[in-house]
């Protein structure tokens, strides 16, 4: 059995991502998903807790039917890089191959001795920024992330949130 690893603060998770994902999954029997950052929250470039990413992530997972495939892992970030590879291995299940566009997560796992291949997305235009300011001005979100993920951003109130650190971001 062959495993993968993917790393990303998904803040939130988008199309991008997933088609990502979906296409590494085409290599790989089993996905490890990590959701970096994991303390980060509440801020304009991180204002999803870790448990609300995992939730997204694993209700896309479930609306493509690949939520067994896949293991959802929350890390915290080390601000020493010389350790961060360390700490997600010491997190995850065992894992053959890399999958990141990230120069640096590439040259880490690379000196660890890991295969590193680039991630391919069919949305390559999508990225995490966009989605947050389309849910700032309270835009749609069809074409920018799964049925499910919108579904939840709606259910937790993201545009509320995003206007309240905004907000008190400001006032600082």
């Amino acid at each position: 059995m062959k495993r993968g690893l993917l790393v990303g603060r998904f803040q939130p998770y988008h199309l991008g991502h997933h088609n990502a994902l979906l296409n590494a999954l085409k290599e790989v029997d089993e996905m490890v998903i990590v959701v970096g950052s994991a303390r980060e929250s509440f801020q304009e470039k991180n204002p999803f807790t870790a448990g609300e990413r995992i939730e997204m992530i694993g209700a896309a997972m479930q609306e493509e039917k690949i939520f067994g495939k896949c293991y959802i892992i929350a890390v915290d970030d080390v601000s020493e890089y010389a350790l961060w590879a360390q700490r997600i291995k010491s997190y995850c299940p065992k894992f053959d191959i890399v999958f990141t566009n990230n120069p640096l997560v590439k040259e880490l796992f690379e000196a660890d001795g890991y295969k590193v291949k680039k991630l391919v997305s069919n949305n390559g235009s999508i990225n995490s920024t966009i989605v947050r300011e389309k849910i700032l001005k309270g835009e749609s979100l069809a074409a920018l992330v799964p049925k499910s993920v919108e579904n939840f951003l709606k259910q937790i109130n993201a545009k509320k949130r995003i206007e309240s650190i905004i907000s008190d971001e400001i006032r600082q």
